[in-house]
């Protein structure tokens, strides 16, 4: 164990806290100097402490939903970015309070002027911040242990972050041995992919015995159990595992809450839905929407219905072509819709339609699912609710995550809805829009490999 180890989550609270604490102060002294003196009966000392500190309450709700300041998981861009997008929804909301309390509609310059400020400052932060933290806690050594699947496209993700983690060996596992045991303990984690569960449960108390740290893939079980209640009938603990989707109460205000979002988003962004519509028609005068049959709740099929982003007739026949990173089928109008989603805004009339909902598992089309289900029986498990505009995988995930990790994913929001899990997914949607990740496409040896087979996923447990 390192020698700060035990100081990580003290280190990470203590900067968070001065940085909220520093901006909530720049907005006491925006509040006092330029709106305080516009109020009936202006505040004073306490008044203003007040209101900076249920600023720092807007901003740190803001924050967590968003995952920002989280020191030692982001890269510097990361922190900056996550932690700007949560300080402008924070003053776009503090404004409300604002109005309230001058009882007009005021200026939103200095909250704008605040913002850059603040920009500066998150900047400044993240930079000196991360430097500090990665100095105390360089990139954990660990060991990989895996099976008969394929490793390689983890291995991958995780030399991408070499700021996080550093991969000494790794190790086929046929059986567990003292030798591989011995191995462990010469590093400071071990990276548990994919084993059987009686080999992984041996390496689990092992390294739990020894305060080793480990990092493991989620089996489908895994995610089952892990939102199971706790049962207390009699002297022998019971794991509750429910496994019949949203209750009634759950699925009333989860439809109430798609019918009045999606008409709001369609009369907010109806001079973007017709503008687009307009473009499309003008560039090859073909049809502005695509239509396409995809699978929603228990296997119904329906036409989803988006903006054309590709050219007429772009799957003749029918045949399924995943796009590629640059797609030559993608018109111009069509790549700057994709880069910012615009293309899926009219998905809000199928909302509204009841086919599909505002957050859950993306709607596949049906070769997909029945290609992905050969493969991955456990695929069906994700239509135990409606397909979504935007879901927990597209929060998480790319456009090109495999199939078997957004199935992981899709299960993780199924096994843990509530209310508050779908609000989240909402906002954290705005981030990915202007992130490039998540939108990029399949590589052409991805596509092809698409168009003729899915690579047969090993799922027993």
């Amino acid at each position: 164990m390192k020698k700060y180890d035990k100081y990580k989550r003290l280190i990470r609270f203590v900067a968070k806290m001065c940085l909220i604490g520093i901006q909530s102060l720049i907005f006491m002294y925006i509040w006092i100097y330029c709106y305080n003196e516009q109020m009936e009966m202006p505040y004073q000392r306490l008044g203003h402490y007040f209101l900076a500190a249920v600023y720092a309450l807007i901003l740190y709700v803001f924050s967590n939903m968003y995952g920002s300041l989280r020191l030692g998981y982001l890269r510097t861009g990361e922190l900056i970015y996550t932690h700007t997008l949560a300080t402008m929804c924070s003053n776009a909301v503090s404004y409300i309070p604002i109005v309230l309390l001058v009882k007009h509609f005021r200026s939103v310059f200095p909250l704008v002027w605040m913002t850059a400020g603040q920009f500066v400052l998150i900047a400044l932060w993240g930079y000196v911040a991360n430097r500090i933290y990665r100095g105390l806690y360089p990139p954990r050594k660990v060991i990989m242990l895996y099976g008969e699947r394929p490793v390689t496209a983890l291995m991958n993700k995780i030399y991408s972050r070499e700021d996080c983690f550093e991969i000494g060996k790794c190790l086929k596992i046929e059986n567990s041995c003292d030798e591989v045991k011995e191995e462990i303990l010469k590093y400071e984690g071990v990276v548990i992919c994919d084993l059987p569960s009686a080999m992984r449960n041996d390496f689990l108390k092992f390294c739990y015995a020894r305060s080793i740290r480990v990092y493991s893939t989620p089996k489908i079980s895994d995610i089952i159990i892990r939102s199971a209640e706790s049962m207390h009938y009699f002297d022998t603990p019971l794991l509750l595992s429910r496994n019949d989707g949203l209750s009634i109460e759950q699925a009333f205000i989860k439809r109430t809450m798609d019918i009045g979002i999606s008409l709001f988003m369609l009369i907010l962004t109806s001079p973007i839905l017709m503008a687009t519509a307009l473009a499309i028609k003008l560039y090859d005068r073909g049809p502005v929407f695509f239509y396409q049959e995809r699978c929603t709740k228990d296997g119904k099929i329906f036409m989803i219905c988006k903006f054309r982003s590709m050219i007429v007739d772009a799957e003749k026949g029918g045949a399924s072509i995943p796009a590629t990173e640059h797609d030559p089928r993608i018109t111009p109008v069509g790549r700057l819709i994709r880069k910012v989603r615009i293309d899926e805004l009219p998905q809000l009339l199928n909302i509204l339609k009841g086919d599909m909902s505002l957050v859950g598992p993306r709607p596949e089309r049906i070769e997909h699912v029945n290609m992905y289900s050969d493969s991955i029986p456990e695929f069906a498990y994700r239509l135990k609710v409606k397909g979504g505009l935007t879901g927990y995988a597209q929060v998480y995930g790319k456009y090109n995550t495999t199939a078997y990790d957004k199935l992981k994913m899709d299960l993780m929001y199924i096994q843990n809805y509530s209310l508050l899990l779908d609000i989240e997914i909402l906002f954290k949607t705005i981030k990915i829009l202007f992130e490039k990740e998540s939108t990029e496409g399949f590589s052409s040896q991805e596509s092809e490999a698409m168009e003729h087979e899915t690579e047969k996923q090993d799922v027993k447990e």
